[in-house]
């Protein structure tokens, strides 16, 4: 298997870099091949601008995205990175969680490399998404340091299910081009993490890194699976039952 791993921490001595060390290490171990996109330390640009796109006509920010895409003028860092997304069989993201979002270079990374007629768009369309597109076939799992307690991101937890908050990541980035999303692994109480915690969370890291290619993913609903409408509601009475918010894209 081909593993791209985009990792996203300051601090290589940090509760992420360790996990992201032992992911490398039992991966290959395991005979998988690996990438590791060390956004920090590549130095990774995190704002998307017009310098990314070389010489294109399009005016309009996205569309001047597919037309360097197309033309092969995006920078050489996104293609790169487009290249390891294509290579890859699975793909993991290593990051903290920072106010209930991933940090700044890793949606850096995502807002450039996710070009348009790449990620989205491609024929001049926004179609194939939502469980089709350039990426399908591929797997990716988050694996999430959270500094709070679990049970202030419980369903009735002050900040919110943690299920929630990583869901415009799951749905919105990864599966709306076609990946199969993996449950997340999730450390919360990752301010102090002490040696005795941290092998029990390397031992449950390595559990779940052997399943990559068995594990079931997350239901997501697929645009073209016949249960959204014209104007992509979901059709009357194809809720499971209690669902509700973002659960309702989520199928038996």
């Amino acid at each position: 298997m081909k593993v791209l791993i985009v990792y996203a921490h300051p601090e290589p001595d940090s509760l992420t870099g360790a996990l992201k060390d032992v992911a490398v290490e039992q991966l290959r171990a395991d005979g998988h091949e690996v990438r590791v996109s060390d956004l920090y330390a590549m130095g990774w640009k995190a704002h998307a601008d017009a310098a990314d796109f070389g010489a294109v006509e399009e005016t309009n920010f996205m569309l001047a995205s597919g037309e360097a895409f197309a033309n092969g003028t995006l920078s050489e860092d996104i293609r790169a990175e487009q290249e390891n997304l294509l290579w890859a069989d699975t793909v993991l993201l290593h990051f903290p969680l920072w106010w209930f979002a991933m940090p700044a270079i890793l949606k850096g990374w995502v807002d450039r490399v996710f070009t348009c007629g790449f990620a989205y768009g491609a024929g001049g369309t926004a179609i194939p998404r939502y469980g089709d597109g350039v990426l399908a076939g591929r797997r990716a799992m988050l694996v999430v340091a959270v500094g709070g307690r679990e049970p202030a991101y419980s369903d009735r937890g002050i900040n919110g299910p943690t299920a929630d908050l990583l869901f415009p990541i799951h749905h919105g980035i990864l599966y709306y081009p076609g990946m199969d999303v993996l449950p997340p692994f999730v450390v919360h109480g990752a301010i102090r993490v002490d040696d005795e915690r941290f092998e029990q969370l390397a031992i449950d890291l390595r559990k779940r890194l052997a399943e990559l290619d068995t594990a079931e993913p997350i239901r997501y609903r697929r645009q073209a699976g016949g249960d959204y409408d014209r104007s992509l509601r979901l059709e009357p009475g194809r809720e499971e039952p209690g669902a509700t918010g973002f659960g309702l894209h989520i199928a038996s």
